[in-house]
């Protein structure tokens, strides 16, 4: 499977993904909400798709006085015929292997930082768009920045799990980017890039974790049982394509909270559309919407070896034959936990941060994706990365110095 083009615009956008569960849950809790009792799913078929087809379309630009499920349409129809078109120019590429690319953002005299995001979404949310780009403003800061993308995974990918992939692919990768690096994680991404700093510390200089999961059993007891059932679910899908397709990963994300899809719709309908909060939300609905898919034993270790048996917290996560124990990390460490992530929830990642009592500790007032790319992420996340990426500099070139 070869993936859709990434070009989002009026008229091309596909989110939010996978737009038929999001109308149905809508659906659901308006008859809920109605009936006060538990409704039946609504069928799903040609006749009802060409219906919402048709709704979407017809839809006005404003909108008022409208229930929760009209609101909601309107929302997305909102979202769809936006103006808004990502044109930000793309960064040389330095490295490539397989489907992965490193790219080369530039910056003069400063140390170099990798970033590594995650697996199961783009790269392009470290370069949103022009005022909301994580990556342009460390740029601009003084840092060399160099973003891995890890791209569309193929059949090379899709034949990987999580060693050959850290031990293998990432460990070239920060080879690439050269000596004394910054390192990066992101999400997953943390993971990753922790355990390539474990294993080989020589070439990281520094580390610092981004809303990083490490106990996936924090404030939820029925994860294992949970994980355990979608597992098993998934290997019939996994077993035809290699993969967890785009929108089986999606769906497993808004399931985990139904109505926050319906919520940010209908209030971004109320928005004013002129906007750059309205232009921010389209750019980020369309990243969302533009996902990878997730290669399938990368899936089987993170789904069952992290989310069913929370090996990391157990000390019990293996790669290139060493355990992963975040202390034998020697280097300086930042890790930044958001208060409002509903992805990695903040006991996930705060379980990881008092395993590393010396690193400096960020508490962004933001969720997940709004620490990287939101309105407040500049305070919230960037100024204080560049501020700290560039002490560690200075200082490890003082020490140097006096050797």
């Amino acid at each position: 499977m070869t993936p859709l083009s990434t070009a989002q615009g009026p008229g091309r956008r596909r989110g939010p993904r996978p737009l038929l569960l999001h109308l149905a849950l809508a659906t659901m809790r308006a008859q809920a909400a109605r009936q006060s009792s538990k409704p039946a799913w609504p069928s799903l078929n040609d006749a009802w798709q060409q219906h919402l087809a048709s709704a979407l379309s017809a839809v006005p630009a404003s909108t008022t006085e409208i229930g929760p499920d009209a609101a909601l349409i309107a929302g997305i129809a909102a979202y769809r015929r936006h103006g808004f078109v990502r044109s930000l120019p793309k960064p040389p590429t330095v490295w490539r292997e397989g489907a992965s690319s490193m790219l080369d953002f530039g910056g003069d005299g400063g140390p170099v930082m990798l970033i590594v995001p995650s697996l199961v979404n783009r790269a392009t949310i470290l370069d949103l768009c022009a005022g909301a780009s994580m990556a342009r403003y460390l740029c601009g800061r003084g840092l060399r920045v160099k973003l891995l993308d890890w791209g569309w995974p193929g059949p090379e990918e899709r034949a990987m799990g999580l060693d050959a992939l850290i031990s293998g692919r990432l460990m070239r990768a920060i080879q690439a980017a050269g000596p004394r690096l910054v390192l990066v994680g992101y999400c997953m991404g943390g993971l990753l890039a922790m355990a390539a700093a474990q294993l080989n510390p020589k070439p990281v200089a520094a580390l610092a974790l981004l809303a990083t999961p490490w106990d996936f059993h924090a404030g939820d007891r029925e994860v294992s049982k949970n994980t355990t059932t979608i597992l098993a679910a998934l290997e019939p899908v996994m077993a035809a394509s290699g993969a967890v397709p785009v929108d089986v990963l999606q769906c497993l994300f808004s399931l985990s909270d139904p109505h926050a899809v319906g919520d940010k719709f209908r209030s971004f309908g109320r928005m004013d559309q002129t906007s750059a909060r309205a232009q921010r939300f389209v750019a980020m609905e369309d990243w969302l919407a533009d996902g990878v898919p997730l290669a399938a034993p990368v899936a089987r270790d993170c789904i069952g070896g992290w989310y069913r048996d929370n090996a990391p917290a157990h000390l019990a996560w293996s790669i290139g034959g060493q355990i992963i124990d975040p202390s034998h990390l020697a280097m300086p460490l930042l890790v930044a936990v958001p208060d409002h992530d509903s992805v990695v929830p903040p006991e996930s990642a705060m379980a990881l941060a008092r395993l590393l009592p010396a690193a400096t500790l960020l508490r962004p007032a933001s969720g997940h994706i709004g620490m990287i790319a939101g309105s407040r992420a500049e305070q919230d996340l960037w100024a204080p990365l560049a501020d700290w990426a560039l002490r560690v500099g200075a200082e490890q070139t003082k020490s140097r110095r006096r050797r």
